[in-house]
């Protein structure tokens, strides 16, 4: 982490589990471990109909909702999309997209995922932008090609006072839900990767000053010894996000200095 020139975000991706009425007492036995001093910018990213709960719950323990994913479109004919208008209106203040779940399963190509980016940006939302390999490409030595061209795809057309809102999150595919993790050192190396590649677009300034998440297993074990790299400015959590304590612990973890 460099707080200097960057903020620590730890958001949670709550995936399509919980509901509504379990979000209170989560939120509940979340503040009571909490630290006192939070050196981080906290988010839960819920499935559309449970962020106005989100949301109302959040606001005690000043942790901001985000949704999990967005229409390109505006508005119109489009069953089942929620707009970046619509999770504007309700309050969040962030969303995930380019998950590797939704390129995988929903066949999103990077061009729809930039399309998405910029409906976002357009409504005032943090997005929160997936980037990974795949196991086949780490093996083939294509991790940061790949991971280039996402970052590149991705930032198309967004300018350098737009990309200040923008968070990257480096997702390693093999490491999604798995429980393996990348070690300490690749993460750095692909996050420290990634910067390069902002700092190819848009300068060193803007480039130091782009929050980079790791995800992939991050946890309340490895959490410390990740948010200690230079490159890695906080985490997109899955599993450990649905529990109040090991969320609160890696949480902690972004204390130190």
């Amino acid at each position: 982490m460099n707080r200097k020139y960057r903020k620590t975000v730890i958001a949670g991706n709550w995936k399509m589990n919980m509901l509504a009425s379990e979000i209170k007492p989560f939120m509940e036995q979340l503040k009571e471990n909490l630290p006192k001093v939070r050196t981080c910018e906290m988010v839960l990213c819920t499935p559309a109909v449970m962020l106005p709960a989100m949301i109302k719950a959040g606001k005690d323990c000043k942790v901001a909702a985000g949704g999990q994913d967005v229409s390109r479109y505006e508005k119109g004919a489009y069953t089942g999309e929620v707009s970046a208008s619509q999770l504007a209106d309700i309050g969040a203040k962030y969303c995930i997209v380019g998950h590797s779940e939704r390129r995988q399963y929903h066949g999103e190509d990077d061009m729809l995922i930039n399309a998405k980016v910029k409906a976002l940006l357009g409504k005032g939302i943090m997005p929160i932008i997936c980037v990974g390999e795949s196991l086949e490409q780490r093996e083939m030595n294509l991790t940061m090609e790949y991971v280039a061209y996402q970052v590149k795809a991705a930032l198309s057309g967004v300018d350098a006072s737009q990309l200040r809102r923008c968070i990257i999150a480096y997702e390693p595919i093999w490491a999604i839900g798995t429980g393996k993790t990348a070690t300490a050192g690749q993460a750095q190396e692909v996050c420290q990767g990634i910067r390069a590649v902002i700092r190819g677009i848009y300068g060193a300034r803007p480039a130091r000053a782009v929050s980079i998440l790791y995800g992939g297993s991050m946890n309340a074990r490895n959490a410390y010894e990740l948010l200690a790299q230079p490159d890695i400015d906080g985490g997109l959590i899955g599993g450990a996000s649905l529990k109040p304590v090991d969320f609160s612990e890696i949480i902690k973890a972004t204390n130190q200095e």
